[in-house]
């Protein structure tokens, strides 16, 4: 089977083709490597072929989408407070670029799209869990570009019938995922602070709350939306989570734990756009794809914290 993979080369991209090859699928892979790299896919570098181009470029997403039966989209800028900073970036890549992957797809032939949405989506809707259908205004220009995208998929769904399928992640974590950079997520920034032998910040007073999510829990999930008969699958668009909200003190606490640490998060100003409590109800996921996470968040850490000690080695 011929499959494509945007952002390929990134972080939960890389995890999904190492799955893919494993399963014996022939896999091409498009990334700008603005945020991925090559060193991700060092082990599989004579299994796949490896396109260096950009969702933003109609005609190269129809070159990579040529002879392929599923595509999986995971390339996105991500980062709420990235967005915030350029916003017309974020909607140039997340919207318009998904929607040229959408578009490029049909006019190949593409069985179906697979696609990373995100919780962000739910925006201001202050109910938990976070249930699919029930969605609130967007408070960044990130959870706006989720949203166009899941609004474009849709519409070529309703127009041209074409298979989309969206799976909303909640804050993924797990190795390959970079610490580096002032728009690193939390769980990578804690990680590199405590093994450094440094306190990490935390943003507001650390009582918000996430629903962590194992990179091997999300790569099921692809597996799962790309199989499933299209009769199953209802409103094609999916949380996938762990299902289970954690605090970021308790997080650090965690973390702070594992690394033998004795250092104390300090405490800086809330960050504009970040949302207060999420969690997800998965309840959808696992009845219609029969998507179970396995990873509880200790073992997630300890794997992660591993892979950034043999790095560092």
């Amino acid at each position: 089977m011929d499959v494509l993979v945007t952002g390929g080369a990134g972080f939960i991209g890389s995890h999904l083709v190492d799955a893919l090859v494993g399963a014996g699928a022939r896999v091409r892979i498009l990334d700008d490597l603005s945020s991925g790299s090559e060193d991700n896919l060092n082990a599989l570098a004579t299994d796949i072929e490896f396109v260096v181009g950009d969702i933003r470029n109609l005609e190269t997403c129809r070159n990579v989408c040529r002879g392929v039966e599923l595509v999986f989209h995971q390339a996105a800028r991500g980062s709420v407070p990235r967005s915030m900073a350029d916003p017309c970036g974020t909607l140039a890549i997340n919207a318009e670029g998904s929607a040229n992957i959408f578009r490029a797809a049909l006019e190949q032939g593409a069985r179906r799209t697979v696609y990373a949405s995100s919780s962000s989506v739910y925006g201001d809707e202050p109910e938990l869990p976070k249930r699919e259908g029930r969605e609130g205004a967007p408070l960044s220009p990130y959870a706006l570009s989720k949203k166009m995208m899941e609004d474009t998929a849709r519409t070529f769904h309703r127009c041209y019938g074409q298979e989309l399928v969206g799976l909303r992640y909640f804050n993924v974590y797990g190795p390959r995922q970079s610490p580096a950079g002032e728009y690193a997520a939390v769980i990578p920034r804690f990680l590199a602070a405590y093994l450094s032998g440094t306190a990490p910040t935390i943003y507001g007073d650390g009582e918000q709350s996430r629903d962590f999510t194992f990179v091997k829990d999300a790569v099921q999930a692809n597996l799962l939306a790309a199989h499933a008969p299209a009769s199953q699958l209802g409103q094609p668009v999916f949380n996938i989570a762990a299902g289970k909200r954690t605090t970021l003190n308790e997080l650090a606490a965690v973390i702070r734990r594992i690394s033998g640490s004795d250092d104390v998060p300090s405490h800086t100003d809330e960050r504009a756009g970040d949302v207060r409590h999420s969690l997800a109800d998965i309840h959808r996921a696992t009845e219609l794809l029969e998507y179970r996470p396995s990873t509880p968040l200790e073992e997630g850490l300890e794997l992660t914290a591993a892979y950034y000690r043999a790095r560092a080695a």
